[in-house]
Formats: C-alpha cells, sequence, structure tokens
C-alpha cells in the first residue's frame, strides 16, 4: 500500500513538472516568434549561433593503416572497446546506462555482442564506479569504466587520486590496478551550461600516476583510447563531447594503437608556436590560418594530445625554434594546465624567448550558459594574443 502510494506521488510529480516544462516551453517559443517578428519588421540581421565555435576540418588516414570507414568520435569509441574486448576475455565495460549504449551511444551494441556479464549498469554512484573498478583491474580485469559526464567525476577523486594512482607506490609494485582506465565526455557543447560542460583535466593532471589523455578526432579517439586501455598505468580518457557526432573520419578499420605522451605537430611554422588539446586544437587551426592571411606570420601547430606525462621535448623544440608561444585550453586560466606549461616552457626556453608565453583560457568563473561564446578561448581571442606576441 505504502508503495503504490510513493509510486503515485511520484507519478503525479513527474506530470506535474511536465506540465510546467511544456508550459515553459510554450512561453520561450512565443517569445522567441515575437521577437523574431520584430527583427524581421525592423530590417535587422542577427546571426544565428550554431554550437560549434569552430570548423571541423576532418583528417586523413595513412594509407599504409589500410582500409579505412567512416566514424566519428562516439563510434571510433565503440570501435575501440569492441576491439579491446574482443582480443582481451578479461575486459569488461561498466557505468551508468551503458547496457542500452549510454547516453552518448558509445557502448551501443556491445552488450549483446559481448553479454552482460561484461557490459552492465551500474548504480549512480560515481565513487562506486571508480572503486569498482579498482578492485576489478587488482583482481586481473581489464577495467573500463564510464563517467557519464566528466562534470560528475569528483564524488570519484578521492578514489583516483588517494587509491588508484597509489595502488603500485604503496605496494612496492607488489600489485596494482594498472589496467582501469576511466572515460569521460568533457568541454563545452553549446548549450551545457554549468554542470555538462567543464574541462577537468587540470585537477588531474596533478596526480602522480595517473595518465590523462584527450584526443582531438575519430582517428585519435580510436588509437589513444586502445593505448588507454592496454597500458599498464590507470588512464583518464577524456572525450570532447562537442565531437562526438561533429567530427567525423575515415577511421581504420584495423586495431591499432597511437602511443601516450607523444605530441604531434599538425602544422610546421616559424614565428609562434600554439599548443592546444581536445577541441582547442580546431580553433587554433583557424588561427593559424588568419594569422597567414592577415599578418603573414607562421605558426607551429601542437595537439598534445596527452596531458599527462606530457611531450616536453617536442614542445621545447618547437618554442626553442619558434621564439614565441600561445597556450590555449577550455579550463579557468589559474591553475589550468597551461599554467604548468607555461612555466616549464619559460624556465627551459628561457634563451630562446622573444616573449612571455600567453595563456588564452576560460574565464575563473562557473560556466555560463548564455555567456559560451564569451567565456569560450575562441579563435578571435587567440589572433589578438598572437598579434600582442608578434608586437611585443
Amino acid at each position: 500500500m505504502i508503495t503504490r502510494s510513493l509510486c503515485h506521488s511520484s507519478l503525479s510529480v513527474g506530470l506535474l513538472f511536465v506540465r510546467q516544462v511544456r508550459q515553459t516551453t510554450s512561453v520561450m517559443l512565443s517569445t522567441k516568434s515575437l521577437l523574431s517578428s520584430l527583427v524581421r519588421r525592423a530590417g535587422l540581421a542577427i546571426p544565428i549561433r550554431t554550437a560549434a565555435h569552430f570548423q571541423y576540418l576532418a583528417e586523413t588516414a595513412p594509407s599504409s593503416e589500410g582500409e579505412t570507414t567512416k566514424m566519428n568520435v562516439f563510434q571510433a569509441v565503440n570501435n575501440a572497446m569492441d576491439i579491446a574486448m574482443t582480443t582481451d576475455s578479461s575486459a569488461i565495460l561498466f557505468g551508468e546506462d551503458v547496457s542500452f549504449g549510454g547516453v552518448f551511444r558509445c557502448s551501443v551494441g556491445l552488450q549483446e555482442k559481448h553479454g552482460k556479464e561484461r557490459v552492465f549498469n551500474t548504480p549512480l554512484c560515481e565513487q562506486g564506479i571508480v572503486a569498482f573498478g579498482i578492485g576489478a583491474a587488482c583482481a586481473g580485469a581489464t577495467s573500463i569504466a564510464e563517467i557519464q559526464f566528466a562534470d560528475y567525476i569528483y564524488p570519484a577523486f578521492d578514489q583516483v587520486v588517494n587509491e588508484a594512482s597509489k595502488f603500485r607506490y604503496r605496494s612496492g609494485n607488489l600489485y596494482d590496478c594498472g589496467k582501469l582506465t576511466i572515460r569521460a565526455p568533457c568541454g563545452a557543447v553549446g548549450h551545457g551550461a554549468i554542470y555538462h560542460s567543464q574541462s577537468v583535466e587540470g585537477f588531474f593532471a596533478h596526480v602522480p600516476g595517473i595518465k590523462v589523455v584527450i584526443p582531438r578526432g575519430p582517428i585519435q579517439a580510436k588509437g589513444l583510447l586502445l593505448s588507454c586501455i592496454r597500458d599498464n598505468n590507470p588512464c583518464i580518457f577524456f572525450e570532447p563531447k562537442i565531437l562526438y557526432r561533429l567530427a567525423v573520419e575515415q577511421v581504420p578499420v584495423k586495431d591499432y594503437m597511437i602511443p601516450l605522451s607523444k605530441a604531434q605537430v599538425l602544422m610546421e611554422g616559424e614565428h609562434v608556436t600554439l599548443i592546444g588539446w581536445g577541441t582547442q586544437v580546431h580553433v587554433l587551426k583557424e588561427v593559424c590560418q588568419m594569422v597567414q592571411d592577415k599578418l603573414n606570420v607562421s605558426c607551429e601547430l601542437i595537439d598534445l594530445a596527452t596531458i599527462m606525462p606530457w611531450d616536453q621535448e617536442t614542445v621545447f623544440n618547437s618554442v626553442n625554434k619558434t621564439g614565441r608561444c600561445l597556450i590555449a585550453h577550455e579550463a579557468p586560466i589559474t591553475a589550468g594546465f597551461g599554467a604548468e606549461l607555461a612555466a616549464s616552457i619559460s624556465k627551459e626556453c628561457f634563451l630562446h624567448l622573444e616573449a612571455p608565453v600567453v595563456r588564452v583560457a576560460g574565464y575563473d568563473t562557473p560556466f555560463s550558459h548564455v555567456f559560451e561564446p564569451f567565456y569560450l578561448p575562441d579563435k578571435y581571442k587567440c589572433f589578438d594574443a598572437v598579434k600582442k606576441l608578434i608586437n611585443f
């Protein structure tokens, strides 16, 4: 009787919520229509804001990689996990809603193929998800844990920092949880607001014993994720959610891995080094072209890819060549990972620098919904920073 009452109560609350949402939506649509009408009558033109603040240009895999097929990022992630589970019978995938494919469809079809004992849902408890992954990895399983959004990884912070990262150290390498990989969607998406837009890589870059990786597209996502899953250290793999469907490439069908801790020089240049990762790489690609066209300045673009341990050699060699460096990321500027890069570059490349290292990043505020276009380190902010570097 009590259960039935609770069900009825929950149903009533749910129906009330739906009714309120419909009313609010109706008001919003009416307001939008009124504004559009007024704008048209006044003869004004307002640009339509799209989710992406950059233009995605697909990359091409080397012909030596063999047969390819069209994939976006979530399909590349899915393919990587499918290969990992096919080639490793100990591999398991778990998290909130992964059994039916997850909110971003990254695990769609995997339970049907690999079974309910290897692909399964967990309670809505990030701390428990990571703790279970640590235990399973210690027991010999290859654990792939999904956190539904990077914004909600904080309840698991203690498990990552005080357990996963330290297992090998505290046992004198007698046991470890190196076969643990934590996946989480991250970054701005155009409408995510406070709780679905955060870039949290800086928190975990401060933790010895954890590798942190962020891909820039489908080809990289598949190869880097397979490297993380097969690495003998715990890895956190952040997936820029705006790229899940936006980024589409011809991805090699075969099983392949891309080395961790190896940055990639995407464009060679002479005057300024630009450093980014994930979504920001595509913003910086546009900056390179803008700077070349408007200032006749040649930029060298580096995708860091692995945040920790990062590729110091590639970065230092580039900055020593160009004498100038700009680092851009979506996370707030204070104590963002760009600060570590800037400090290291200033120390190691000091005698070659023609100007101070510049950072263009998010503001030190919670991520805004309506002000997202102003918050992001877009191509115009980066372009202005390059101008200041050149004119220093």
